[in-house]
């Protein structure tokens, strides 16, 4: 899974809108993970991807889950499956339109009569408008699950699964629109939730043959209280609940069902019921049976919640977002188009991140060429692709360019040397001013390269972050 490394403090939220009348700034706890500048579901998604995915389970099929990709008329899988480097014979899918996405494509993949391994990834970046209840309430996050035939290293059986769709609207976002609506939460409760979702619960654990009291951990998207009136009207009150993910990232949208299972997945002991519910426009209940897996499975998810800076400003906060609109100055004014026939040659290259290496003397380089650019070789056509995405890298020189446009000034760029060999200049990304050392062990994620906002386009490649 992946949680961003920045977190804006609801109480800097509070102090900044102390002036209005927003919501909430009396009680302004916790705090809400936030995307960089170069971050968004996609980003996140690969994340989240290249963690779930064992060292040699390559997924036959990839579902994709959001409710904010970056792309309408794009296939976002097909570039999820691309930084992942899998091969274009990977099944792809995209769901979104809800926040069950991520339950309703786990359901979904789990129905597959081949059995097929598949890599399901939940990401969400929700924008949320200032001084509205969303933007103490919302995160950034995203969760993958592999799926496939029985494994001794499961973590987890899933026993049965059910759904309900109602047409309750409890919040909304028409197209071409940035925020979401919500409706009152005390009507969306009563009205929606403690109707649907004890109604699904009790004819999944039916149909599963499954007592109430069996089942040890509940992982339920709501609040603290909503939560305690829904597990009473359940007769669950004796599940344990986490939750740490609320306070500490907020609410992730698709990914925050399949965050808070895995909440559940590190408090489960093997043959404990874990039942997952995700809500929107109806209810996905999906009762699991832990698994031995989970005694080796660390806490990913705590890990994730740990990783963190605090981002103190405000309006940086919204200039990264695009909800501030910022003068940089002319040095941001320049052209960003794509040369899109250059991008798709080249595609393993920037999507995946594969170099070279001789097969003759095992120099690696990027990009791949025809040429090995060992001065004691020189050999013609001998490389095959070495992805560098997975390997780690040093810090030969860097640059903090203050004069030069960033998002997040200063501009940091440098000189990797690559632990396999070669070196590449490339940008820094999660980075303060003064952090970066020589020598430094940097290693690589997948962002936002620049926007083409005369266009509406938006690139990706890799850049280095200490490790």
């Amino acid at each position: 899974m992946h949680v961003p490394k920045l977190r804006l403090a609801h109480a800097v939220i509070a102090e900044a809108m102390a002036w209005s009348s927003a919501p909430g700034r009396k009680s302004a706890r916790g705090a809400r993970a936030i995307c960089n500048w170069d971050e968004d579901a996609l980003t996140m998604a690969v994340e989240a991807g290249r963690a779930a995915q064992g060292a040699n389970l390559v997924p036959q099929s990839i579902v994709f889950c959001s409710t904010t990709a970056p792309f309408l008329d794009r296939d976002d899988a097909v570039m999820l499956a691309a930084a992942l480097d899998l091969a274009e014979s990977t099944e792809t899918l995209n769901v979104g339109a809800s926040t069950r996405a991520g339950t309703q494509g786990l359901i979904n993949a789990l129905r597959r009569a081949d059995h097929a391994r598949t890599l399901l990834v939940a990401s969400d970046a929700r924008l949320t408008r200032a001084g509205s209840p969303q933007e103490m309430s919302y995160g950034d996050a995203a969760a993958a699950l592999l799926l496939g035939p029985a494994d001794p290293a499961a973590l987890a059986t899933v026993v049965g699964t059910r759904s309900l769709g109602s047409d309750f609207v409890d919040h909304y976002r028409m197209s071409g629109s940035k925020f979401d609506y919500a409706l009152e939460e005390r009507w969306v409760r009563d009205e929606s939730l403690l109707e649907l979702v004890p109604r699904a619960v009790a004819e999944l654990l039916a149909a599963a043959g499954v007592s109430r009291d069996a089942v040890r951990h509940l992982a339920l998207p709501a609040g603290a209280s909503t939560v305690k009136r829904i597990a009473e009207a359940c007769g669950l009150q004796q599940a344990q609940r986490d939750a740490r993910v609320l306070a500490e990232c907020g609410d992730a949208g698709a990914a925050l069902p399949l965050l808070l299972l895995s909440a559940a997945l590190e408090a489960a002991a093997p043959g404990e019921m874990i039942l997952a519910l995700a809500v929107g426009q109806g209810v996905d209940a999906l009762l699991l049976r832990a698994e031995p897996g989970v005694r080796a499975a660390g806490r990913p998810l705590t890990e994730a919640l740990a990783r963190k800076r605090d981002e103190l400003s405000y309006v940086r906060y919204l200039s990264h977002r695009s909800l501030l609109d910022v003068d940089f100055g002319m040095r941001a004014e320049r052209d960003q188009r794509t040369a899109h026939s250059v991008a798709y040659r080249k595609r393993r290259a920037l999507s995946a991140f594969n170099g070279g290496r001789c097969q003759r003397c095992a120099t690696v380089q990027f990009p791949l060429a025809r040429v090995c650019v060992n001065p004691e070789c020189r050999a013609t056509d001998t490389q095959v692709p070495h992805r560098l995405a997975d390997s780690r890298g040093r810090v030969k020189s860097f640059t903090e360019d203050w004069q030069a446009y960033a998002a997040r000034p200063p501009y940091l760029y440098g000189n990797v040397e690559f632990a396999a060999g070669g070196n590449l200049l490339m940008e820094f990304t999660d980075m303060e001013p003064g952090e970066l050392k020589i020598n430094d062990t940097v290693r690589f994620v997948y962002r936002i390269k620049d926007e083409d906002r005369a266009r509406g386009f938006r690139r990706y490649f890799w850049k280095a972050t200490t490790a």
